[in-house]
């Protein structure tokens, strides 16, 4: 079909499918947890966290990602920091540094010299830009995320339901909320390239929820969502080849429109509503 078959016989679009089919991989797995902890302001704080280090990489000619792991690193220690050591609580922490980081970010691009296109590729991305270098980052960041969800996958679920339960079973919730604060930086870190520091959350999220209208396990979850957003990746890219929309833009909104059609779908399918997941 030329539809499918003539957007994907050029290098670059065979590259932004495979790096943002990676992308959704990670925040198949690290999106369920999101949703399942009601971390989403977290992941879009983590996401505006990043543009200090980027505009500074940027600037310096220094790579982009070491400059928004560093500066997302920064940021997820710091709320942490805040969080144990002052009065505010989580969701404040997080807030004040949110609006911080992002107002230090546009500030240091604003010298630059190239603000409007700086600025556009930093909020929305630029996945027709991905590099074989960056598909290997992808593929290592999508196989330790796996590794580590695996690992501590009996830690989040206590962490999750019953914190109490958890550290009496020896399962440390608080390394357990570190690690997973960990994931969502590596999520969103990984997902920069692809759809930019203001649409991560859509890939983070949006596929998780559509998942999660039916699903009762949350491995499953996490595969059916790492799917889903596959899903948005190709559609969202035919959607750009086609109609000259933004890549990031087309393959995030493509991702939401499936947490809208999933759920009404699932409303309108006979049967019991699917109960809490499970593990």
């Amino acid at each position: 079909m030329p539809l499918l078959e003539d957007p994907f016989s050029t290098d670059f679009m065979q590259r932004a499918l495979l790096g943002g089919s990676l992308v959704a991989v990670i925040c198949g797995a690290v999106g369920t947890w999101v949703v399942i902890r009601g971390m989403a302001f977290l992941g879009e704080a983590i996401g505006h966290g990043m543009l200090p280090g980027v505009a500074v990489a940027t600037l310096v000619g220094a790579p982009v990602l070491v400059g928004g792991a560093a500066s997302a690193v920064v940021m997820s220690a710091t709320i942490g920091a805040l969080h144990r050591r002052g009065r505010l609580s989580y969701d404040t922490a997080i807030g004040l540094l949110f609006v911080g980081m992002l107002s230090l970010g546009v500030i240091i691009v604003s010298h630059s010299g190239s603000f409007a296109t700086d600025a556009t590729v930093m909020l929305f991305g630029d996945v027709l830009a991905l590099r074989d270098g960056d598909l290997a980052l992808l593929a290592l960041a999508a196989v330790a995320t796996l590794v580590v969800t695996a690992v501590f996958h009996r830690a989040f679920v206590a962490a999750a339901f019953d914190p109490r339960v958890a550290r009496t079973l020896g399962l440390r919730p608080g390394l357990a909320q570190a690690v997973l604060v960990g994931l969502v930086t590596v999520a969103v870190v990984a997902s920069y390239q692809a759809v930019g520091s203001l649409l991560v959350v859509g890939l983070l999220l949006a596929p998780a929820v559509a998942a999660g209208q039916w699903t009762t396990r949350i491995p499953t979850t996490m595969a059916l969502a790492a799917l889903v957003g596959v899903l948005a990746v190709l559609t969202g890219l035919l959607v750009s080849w086609h109609a000259g929309t933004a890549a990031g833009s087309s393959i995030a909104y493509t991702a939401v429109v499936l947490a809208a059609l999933s759920a009404v779908v699932r409303r309108l399918t006979p049967g019991p509503r699917r109960p809490a997941p499970a593990h």
